[in-house]
């Protein structure tokens, strides 16, 4: 069963259901139990048409639904007749899909839950399960979502800007149960960047690409944090590496910077240099500027500091961090490893066990406080 190409086939299916008149609430639930048809039924009995099984499928589910709704009597106009199985037109309705689940009236986690569903293909409980919240939690979610979006019209174009919010989130979930949210947000940015001409889409593409070049090397055997400076770089994926360059030297020829670009342009940099020493941080901090006058965010600002601390030395990096506020995530650890660099193991170890007692993530505290134990017991 080729669970990836059944998700491949979801937003068309949709698309068509929508086309023929169902709401979006009711045609993504028609899809969804469609999709879980299809996974009992195929491995048996694979159908010659797929997406146009599909759609038989989830349109005689809706129309079920629809006929026993008394409430919704309004939709009896859609049952009078059946279209006949057979060959569905190939339109791709995947862009008009992802503004429909990126909808600024919904909070970004509702928009990302509704793009894993109704994009992406997959069923409540994987979201749950790769969200790590009860499968109950993430069906009002989902809910909520699709209660707001519909009845929507959208006869102009979207915000490309809210759908790569969107994909960047999905990404930065990265992995957890049984679903690949790094994996997947690759996937359905590859999709969008296939119908959208964007040099932001092709940004966070190529940076997806070059952060996901070095994920096996982000974490040890035991599951602990390895900074970037220890990585072993021979394991990182030189094939996304190159991918992700050429696709961000493409979008930065068109000379419409953004937010993505300057982000994967970092991430270039990093992957380019053969070690950590040999980084170089002068043009990383050169991107950092373009990153703060695109977007003026102080966690940028903050990562300009470290970038600073490496190319300047580490007073000149304490003082970029002094003028933030120090209740911005990360900010102690940063400080913490800028005064180390200048010779205080002292404050440096302090900062540490502070920076590992406010840390959310369970691997970065454990990271953190072996930090701090080794500065003390030397």
């Amino acid at each position: 069963m080729d669970e990836a190409m059944l998700r491949s086939l979801t937003p068309g299916v949709l698309g068509v259901l929508v086309r023929r008149g169902a709401d979006f609430a009711a045609a993504e639930d028609a899809v969804q139990d469609a999709l879980v048809e299809a996974l009992r039924v195929w491995p048996d009995d694979p159908p010659r048409e797929p997406k146009a099984w599909l759609v038989t499928v989830a349109w005689r589910r809706f129309l079920d639904v629809a006929r026993a709704d008394a409430a919704r009597r309004r939709r009896e106009d859609l049952v009078d007749e059946e279209p006949a199985p057979g060959p569905v037109p190939d339109t791709d309705d995947t862009l008009r899909l992802y503004f429909l689940c990126a909808h600024p009236s919904l909070t970004p986690s509702s928009a990302v839950a509704l793009t894993l569903r109704a994009v992406g293909g997959l069923t409540t409980r994987q979201i749950a399960r790769a969200y790590l919240v009860p499968e109950a939690t993430m069906a009002q979610r989902i809910s909520r979502a699709k209660r707001t979006v519909t009845g929507v019209r959208f006869d102009r174009p979207g915000d490309v800007a809210t759908v790569l919010r969107a994909l960047y989130l999905v990404f930065n979930e990265g992995y957890s149960g049984d679903v690949d949210l790094a994996a997947e947000a690759i996937r359905l940015t590859r999709q969008l960047a296939a119908v959208v001409d964007h040099p932001e889409v092709a940004g966070l593409l190529a940076l997806m690409l070059l952060h996901h070049a070095r994920r096996a090397t982000r974490t040890g055997p035991d599951g602990s944090l390895v900074p970037l400076a220890e990585q072993d770089r021979r394991r990182w994926d030189t094939r996304l590496i190159a991918e992700g360059v050429e696709i961000l030297q493409a979008a930065l020829a068109r000379d419409r910077l953004g937010e993505f670009q300057a982000q994967a342009a970092v991430a270039a940099l990093h992957a380019d240099a053969p070690t950590a020493a040999a980084t170089d941080w002068v043009q990383i901090v050169e991107w950092y500027d373009e990153l703060v006058r695109l977007t003026d965010n102080p966690v940028v600002r903050l990562n300009r500091a470290v970038a600073v601390g490496e190319a300047d030395g580490p007073r000149a990096g304490l003082a970029a961090l002094a003028a933030l506020d120090g209740t911005l995530p990360r900010h102690t650890a940063a400080a913490a490893y800028l005064h180390e660099r200048d010779g205080d193991r002292s404050t440096a170890a302090r900062l540490y066990a502070e920076a590992a007692r406010r840390a959310t993530n369970l691997a970065e505290r454990d990271h953190l406080t072996r930090q701090a134990a080794r500065l003390n017991t030397r």
